[in-house]
């Protein structure tokens, strides 16, 4: 009974909230408010209308490059792959009974400018009181030595390469090879002392004086060999770094020497 009388009331809501409905958009139908509503609601702007573009009537763009010449189409190549051009030297003229001499390492040729030549009083005076590795850094005239590659003008007085920036004289600070004439047979004053024991003026007067790796190459001088951290790295073999001290205190004379007895005792418990 009670579900008949909830129904039948929810009948009458229903019956009479439609009639509201139904009042109301009536009323708002002779008032001309729907009307208005509707147009408020249209866009402002029309909508653009959307026009297929055909591509194949408009011309295609092509890259200048390509427009330009036919060689462009060539294929890129790497530079690697292009065969290789000797570089041509610089032939000279001899005459009849003279050989051609070998520039020594510690007197290259280089191409200067005015601008190079200049050094000032105080860098020249601070260059001759240094006579170890040098103290005065130049990039153009300094000729870098094998084991500090330090590329310093000697402290040398006489020189007349750092000094008088004469590039066809040798640098009096820095040794050369007689054998290799390479950057590898280059040591200023303190490295050589310092590494191999030896004096710049006695390798100076010594015309024959050669290198470590020729030395080791031709076998004159058993287990003397180049302590560089270059050539020791070559040799799967770490650095010494500041092995002079050492090598003094075990009364050694230099560095290679400390190797060198090192080497053959390493050979000796090898057999």
């Amino acid at each position: 009974m009670g579900r008949m009388l909830r129904m039948r009331e929810t009948c009458e809501y229903e019956a009479t909230r439609n009639a509201r409905l139904l009042e109301n958009k009536a009323r708002l139908e002779s008032l001309g408010i729907l009307k208005t509503v509707s147009e408020i609601r249209k866009p402002l702007t029309p909508k653009r209308q959307y026009h297929k573009r055909l591509y194949a009537l408009t011309p295609l763009r092509r890259s200048h490059r390509l427009n330009a010449t036919t060689d462009h189409l060539q294929p890129r190549r790497s530079l690697r792959l292009a065969p290789k051009v000797e570089p041509t030297k610089k032939k000279t003229t001899l005459c009849e009974g003279e050989e051609e001499k070998v520039r020594p390492a510690n007197a290259p040729y280089i191409e200067v400018r005015d601008a190079d030549l200049q050094i000032t009083p105080e860098g020249s005076a601070r260059r001759c009181n240094s006579k170890g590795r040098g103290s005065v850094y130049n990039p153009i005239f300094g000729i870098c030595c094998h084991f500090c590659r330090q590329k310093k003008l000697c402290g040398e007085e006489d020189c007349k390469r750092c000094g008088n920036f004469d590039v066809d004289e040798p640098c009096l600070g820095k040794t050369d090879c007689s054998v290799c004439h390479s950057s590898s047979g280059v040591f200023c004053r303190a490295c050589l002392k310092v590494r191999y024991g030896e004096e710049i003026e006695e390798v100076r007067e010594n015309k024959g004086w050669t290198c470590p790796h020729c030395i080791e190459e031709k076998g004159t001088n058993p287990y003397w060999i180049c302590n560089s951290s270059i050539c020791l790295r070559k040799r799967m073999k770490a650095p010494t770094g500041l092995a002079i001290y050492k090598a003094r205190e075990m009364g050694y004379k230099s560095v290679a020497h400390l190797l060198m007895e090192e080497l053959q005792r390493g050979n000796k418990l090898k057999r």
